[in-house]
C-alpha cells in the first residue's frame, strides 16, 4: 500500500520593508528603473507557484501607498521591530498560513523556483524551518574568507549544523563549503516560537539571528540553490541593479 502524500501547506509570503537604512535611505522606493524596488521583488515572489498569498509588510505609508498603487497588498505593522523576522512574525499572528516565507524587501533577484523548494521541503519533512544555500566556487577563496559573507555546514539529511562568518568548514580553500542565502520558510508555530524567544549566546556573538533556532533545538532544513539572491545594500549595489534591468528584454514584467 503507497504512503499517502503530503498535506498541502497553505503558504504565504510576507516581505519586509522599512524605510530607514544608514546606507540607502528610501529603498523600497527607489524607481530608476521606472518602478520601485518593492515592486520588482513582489513580482518575483509572485510568481512563485506555492504561493497562496503575498504581503508587503511595513511601518510606513509612503511605502503602503505605493504597494497599493501596482495592486500589492501592504500590511502595517510596529514600527519598534529589531530584525525583519519581527516583523514577519506579527503578520504571521494576524494570518490563516501553514508557512510563511520571509524575503526581505531589497532581493529583487529572487528565484520564485527557489521559494517553492522552500515550501516543498517543509511540506515533505519535519524541519520547522528551511533556507537557502549555494556551493561557494573554486574560485572565491575571497568570498570564503569574508565575514560578510554567512558560511553553513549541514549533515546527510540537508540539516544545519551550524552557521559561522567565519570559514566554515575549516580550510583555506571554498571547495565543498556552502554561501547562506539569507531567504526563509518557516512553519507558522516555529516563527511564533522563535520570535518570542530572546536572542541566544551564539547569535549575539555571532550576529546570526538563526542561531537561536538551532539552540531553541529547531530544525533548519537547508535547500541548495545555484542562485545567489543578492539583496541590496548600498547605492553600488543599486546601480548594478539598474544596469541589470536595462540588459533585460522590453516587457511588463522585466525583472
Amino acid at each position: 500500500m503507497s504512503a499517502a502524500a503530503p498535506r498541502r501547506l497553505r503558504a504565504a509570503a510576507v516581505i519586509p520593508a522599512r524605510w530607514a537604512s544608514q546606507r540607502l535611505p528610501g529603498k523600497p522606493l527607489l524607481a530608476e528603473t521606472g518602478r520601485p524596488l518593492i515592486q520588482h521583488v513582489w513580482e518575483r515572489v509572485r510568481a512563485a507557484r506555492r504561493l497562496d498569498e503575498v504581503l508587503v509588510a511595513t511601518d510606513d505609508e509612503r511605502i503602503r501607498r505605493a504597494v497599493e498603487g501596482f495592486g500589492g497588498r501592504a500590511v502595517m505593522t510596529r514600527a519598534d521591530h529589531p530584525s525583519g523576522t519581527d516583523r514577519v512574525a506579527e503578520v504571521a499572528a494576524r494570518l490563516q498560513a501553514d508557512v510563511l516565507v520571509n524575503v526581505q524587501g531589497d532581493e529583487p533577484e529572487v528565484e520564485p523556483d527557489d521559494l517553492d523548494r522552500l515550501v516543498e521541503r517543509l511540506e515533505q519533512g519535519t524541519d520547522d524551518i528551511a533556507t537557502l544555500a549555494r556551493p561557494f566556487a573554486a574560485d572565491e577563496a575571497a568570498a570564503f574568507a569574508d565575514p560578510h559573507n554567512v558560511k553553513v555546514v549541514f549533515d546527510a539529511a540537508g540539516r544545519a549544523l551550524y552557521f559561522s562568518r567565519s570559514p566554515i568548514p575549516h580550510g583555506s580553500a571554498p571547495e565543498g563549503a556552502h554561501l547562506h542565502v539569507g531567504v526563509y520558510a518557516f512553519r507558522r508555530a516555529a516563527l511564533l516560537r522563535f520570535a518570542a524567544a530572546p536572542p541566544s549566546g551564539l547569535e549575539r556573538r555571532e550576529r546570526l539571528e538563526q542561531l537561536r533556532a538551532l539552540e531553541m533545538g529547531m530544525s533548519l532544513g537547508v535547500v541548495l540553490t545555484a542562485n545567489d539572491a543578492l539583496g541590496i545594500d548600498t547605492p553600488d549595489d543599486y546601480a548594478r541593479f539598474v544596469r541589470h534591468c536595462s540588459r533585460l528584454p522590453a516587457g511588463p514584467h522585466p525583472s
